[in-house]
């Protein structure tokens, strides 16, 4: 096989290179203007994750003295960490030239985003009575210059660093340079939404930043001090987000857990970012005060961080300048009115979310806690909504008598504190919690419930790509199989057995289950296609997840290539694999899907001859998924949702408007063609309406 010099890419720039398509979506002109700050508000949360996450880890094998070349691809890491603050900079100086460009068009579109300096008298009364009222009494504010310590910022918090220059008699003919100065730091709450919305005049629109508030009003915040100038800029920090659970067998799980999140608040940082204007002597106090490293990514930046609020950035009623809403569609043949349980048991349904209501997943659950004949609940749980109705499903369910079983992922990244909550407050309400495997996350999304008939208990179930949580099913796209199929419940039965009886490794002949068996049945069958290809039969491969990370599979789809099977690949976000490369690659083709919702199914389909077998899955092919956690793929039987799911697929293959292509430029180019415009996730959504007519 001939390799490329790049024979993959490395993960951490890969993943930099996905951020950047969430970044073309608020530049794309075709987006809603205030869809495209969003976007902005989502490249920005995402980029603190990162520093949060995989930054960390590559700062502390530098740290540890190795160079991590085994385990990052090929490069060194303190070389990855430079290249990755290379590619962070300008990403940033691109977000900050975006973000200037929209609010230009806003203001076309009578949106006005103020500073404080461009406020009319009304404004300015209006601004001055919200602060008194909403903002000063939540204010934060430390002086720094007596402090025989540096207060503990928090992770990602956003902060004013404010410099005075005090007054001196003007017989003394210093100059401000020789002045005395008073640093201070105001913590911008967050109590308070970020985007202060001012009275309306006539049909224009007035926003302004909460910061630029507390510019405003900084005589009302610092009237001790007789300054003659006073300056804020923007200044936050991110730190290490890895949890390190201690070995203490006098604490509980949860204890250890909650600890260990209690503990982020002091790690180490990872990345400073400032305001590019900023004075040299605030910026050279601030980094000396709090012994910024070299190993640090040091990050000039706009007026403006935590760039993520723009998430959630008013719409003002401004129909015009968001996204249409979908009205999520009803799953053919299966009615919200009737007995859910009843249908199920003549056939498998797929739900399709957002295109269909995530409210099956809930009727489900509300049927099985009020059926007398149903006996025990069991599900996994990684990520639960705030307010989440499927607790209360659950909490419902052993108030009528049922036995339920919860296996809740304490370790569900930056959702440890409200799964513990959750814990607590299930476990409290007479739920049976358990806590999976030491060393493995339980990232599995399944439900099962036995209901007794006729004497013998029936199983019914869901298995999903995605989280039981009804504020994401609305903007993630995943696939819920309904079934009742007894060999697949079976083996999911053996899976909950698994959590407690974790000495014990089932078989399985229908399931995928990591992290026993998911890499060596997913090499069998890409094996099989190398097989068919070589004897000349049809062979092809087509997935979709979220990253593809491991190795070891990649190697095999090259070498599914060099036999000759064709391989379609839509992954949302890493991609390690290099397509395209002439002898190592060239039978593979890759693209990623960035547009309105976050694509997060894992649906996989081999040829096998022209009998094609599909599986969906909440595995991705990372090494985490298929060696350290607990994952459940489902083999996918009944004839015409096969048919969907190639279907759905063939609609996102198409995509020619969304559609970015993996290739070793690693250029995040748009795929063109001069074939008829297709949006796959609008045409999704017309598929399934289509269906609903037939």
């Amino acid at each position: 096989m001939m390799k490329s010099k790049n024979q993959y890419i490395n993960r951490e720039i890969s993943w930099l290179h996905f951020n950047e398509r969430v970044l073309q979506e608020s530049a794309d002109k075709n987006v809603p203007l205030i869809e495209r700050l969003r976007f902005l508000g989502i490249f920005s949360n995402n980029l603190d994750e990162f520093f949060k996450v995989r930054y960390a880890t590559v700062k502390r094998i530098v740290e540890s003295g190795k160079t991590g070349k085994s385990v990052l691809g090929g490069e060194k890491a303190k070389d990855l960490l430079e290249e990755i603050t290379k590619i962070v900079i300008r990403q940033q100086a691109k977000s900050i030239a975006i973000l200037k460009s929209v609010e230009k068009e806003l203001e076309d579109h009578d949106v006005f985003l103020l500073r404080e300096t461009q406020l009319s008298e009304n404004q300015a009364k209006f601004i001055k009575k919200y602060f008194i009222q909403k903002v000063s009494p939540q204010l934060m504010t430390i002086i720094l210059n007596d402090l025989a310590e540096f207060p503990l910022l928090k992770d990602t918090a956003a902060y004013l660093a404010v410099k005075m220059i005090l007054k001196r008699d003007d017989r003394t003919r210093q100059t401000s340079d020789r002045r005395e100065k008073r640093y201070a730091l105001i913590e911008i709450p967050k109590g308070i939404d970020r985007f202060v919305v001012l009275p309306k005049e006539g049909n224009k629109d007035y926003v302004i930043m909460l910061d630029d508030v507390i510019r405003y009003c900084m005589d009302s915040i610092f009237p001790m001090f007789d300054y003659s100038s006073v300056s804020a800029h923007m200044i936050k920090i991110t730190r290490d987000a890895e949890l390190d659970i201690d070995n203490d067998l006098s604490k509980s799980f949860i204890e250890k857990i909650y600890s260990s999140v209690e503990h982020r608040k002091i790690s180490d940082p990872v990345r400073f970012v400032y305001d590019k204007n900023i004075g040299t002597d605030t910026l050279e106090f601030l980094k000396e005060k709090m012994e910024i490293e070299d190993t640090d990514s040091v990050i000039p930046g706009g007026r403006y961080h935590n760039k993520r609020d723009y998430m959630g950035f008013p719409s003002l009623g401004r129909k015009d300048l968001l996204y249409d809403k979908i009205t999520p569609l009803p799953v053919k043949g299966l009615h919200l009115e009737g007995n859910l349980l009843e249908k199920i048991a003549e056939k498998d349904y797929l739900q399709y979310t957002p295109y269909h209501t995530f409210s099956y997943v809930l009727k489900f659950l509300r049927e099985a806690a009020l059926d007398p004949k149903v006996k025990t609940i069991k599900i996994t749980v990684y990520r639960l909504a705030n307010d989440s109705q499927v607790a209360a499903c659950l909490t419902n369910a052993v108030k009528n008598g049922k036995q339920v079983t919860l296996q809740i992922e304490l370790q569900a990244r930056f959702d440890e504190q409200a799964n513990i909550r959750y814990a607590e407050e299930l476990q409290a309400e007479g739920v049976k919690l358990i806590f999976g495997v030491p060393g493995l996350k339980v990232h599995s999304k399944t439900c099962l419930i036995e209901r007794e008939e006729e004497g013998q208990m029936k199983r019914y179930g869901f298995i999903s790509t995605g989280n039981f949580n009804e504020s994401t099913a609305k903007i993630y796209t995943d696939y819920t199989l309904f079934t009742a199929h007894e060999p697949i419940l079976k083996e999911l039965n053996k899976v909950f057995d698994f959590f407690e009886t974790t000495y014990k490794i089932n078989k399985y002949k229908h399931l995928v289950v990591s992290p026993h068996y998911t890499k060596a049945v997913f090499k069998r069958m890409i094996d099989q296609e190398i097989e068919n290809a070589r004897a000349g039969k049809e062979a092809y491969i087509k997935i979709k997840m979220n990253s593809f990370t491991s190795y070891k599979m990649i190697d095999r789809l090259y070498k599914a290539s060099n036999s000759g099977v064709k391989i379609q690949l839509i992954i949302r976000g890493i991609c390690c694999l290099v397509p395209g490369v002439k002898g190592m690659s060239e039978n593979i083709e890759a693209i990623s899907v960035v547009d309105k919702f976050l694509e997060h199914p894992r649906v996989f389909i081999f040829c096998n001859g022209g009998d094609p077998k599909i599986y969906i899955s909440s595995a991705d092919f990372m090494t985490r998924n298929l060696e350290n956690r607990v994952e459940v793929g489902c083999p996918i039987y009944d004839e015409d949702i096969k048919q969907e799911l190639i279907d759905t697929f063939e609609i996102s293959w198409r995509d020619n408007v969304k559609a970015r292509l993996f290739n070793e430029a690693q250029d995040n180019a748009y795929r063109e063609n001069n074939k008829e415009k297709v949006r796959s996730q609008f045409a999704l959504y017309d598929y399934y309406l289509d269906k609903l007519s037939k």
